[in-house]
């Protein structure tokens, strides 16, 4: 019997649920106002908290939800006793220099800076996890238990900062001493973007992985620094997570990530949750939801 929780959801279904939770403190890592991280965090800290980078989807597009998408999951994961650093990060469509606490299309000024999506949207994601470095002492984080999670975009973006050790010396990409991250989960992942271009641009637009990694002055050389396939294998533990029933990003996107990776000798776990569709994953009242959120302690904690 179908779960009645299938393919039921909508982004907004999920951004209407009350009440709202709250993150524990917000973190800036840049003066935009688009560059800063959500801190969840257990009521009871005693000891060094292990750490998920949640990175939102929305197709790496401004003008979908942000990481108030994901303010459940953070929750839920937090109430596990795991840390959550809920990032978000300028987006295709983002607009230029807005300074923290600036309202976007308002005159900057000298705080106005030039954006594109690449290399900034990739920078911002690195930023973001590097800044947990000068965090990690006040907040009680435990950087050797760090992972990294992204929905759909997000989940693109996850795996990408868990292969930054592999970029190409030559990429605008590189930066020094990128934080090790320890494990990585995709919910719905697009982490193959030649692939995701044309298979997801129903939902995301047939322009949205051109105008993110600049295909147009880059052209195929596009995707080596910014696909996660070509940077295989990564040599950390990889969790693929997909919904059945998943009309935005289906279940083939995983199977194809996994291909790539059994070829380059990785192993890389598949989980394909019946009665799912994109937006299940990522609400933990659904029993989809409450899945993924034992598996992601599972990874972040060590399965029981």
């Amino acid at each position: 019997m179908s779960n009645a929780f299938a393919q039921t959801l909508s982004f907004n279904d999920i951004l209407d649920r009350t009440p709202r939770p709250t993150p524990t403190d917000k973190v800036s890592y840049g003066p935009h106002a688009d560059q800063y991280a959500e801190l969840w965090l257990p009521d009871a800290c005693v000891a060094l908290l292990p750490v998920v980078i949640l990175i939102h989807g929305g197709c790496w597009r401004a003008d979908l939800p942000g990481p108030e998408l994901v303010a459940f999951l953070s929750q839920a994961i937090a109430q596990q006793g795991v840390a959550v650093c809920s990032v978000t990060y300028r987006r295709v469509g983002t607009e230029t220099g807005t300074k923290a606490g600036t309202k976007a299309g308002t005159n900057a000024g000298t705080n106005a800076q030039a954006f594109s999506p690449y290399p900034d949207t990739f920078l911002d994601v690195a930023a973001a996890a590097d800044k947990l470095r000068e965090i990690a002492p006040h907040y009680k984080l435990d950087l050797n238990r760090v992972v990294t999670i992204g929905h759909s975009a997000g989940g693109h973006l996850a795996l990408w900062l868990a292969a930054r050790p592999k970029l190409p010396t030559s990429s605008r990409l590189v930066t020094p001493h990128p934080l090790t991250i320890h494990a990585a989960v995709g919910i719905a992942a697009l982490a193959d973007l030649q692939y995701a271009k044309s298979a997801s641009a129903h939902a995301c637009g047939a322009d949205t992985v051109d105008l993110l990694i600049n295909t147009k002055e880059r052209k195929d050389a596009a995707y080596l620094d910014t696909s996660v396939t070509p940077l295989l294998p990564l040599g950390l533990p990889q969790t693929l997570i997909s919904g059945a029933s998943d009309s935005i990003v289906a279940p083939a996107h995983a199977l194809r990530y996994h291909e790539h990776a059994k070829a380059k000798g990785e192993t890389v776990t598949l989980l394909t949750l019946e009665d799912a569709g994109h937006f299940e994953l990522i609400a933990p009242w659904t029993p989809p939801g409450a899945r993924v959120v034992e598996t992601i302690v599972c990874v972040v904690k060590g399965c029981k």
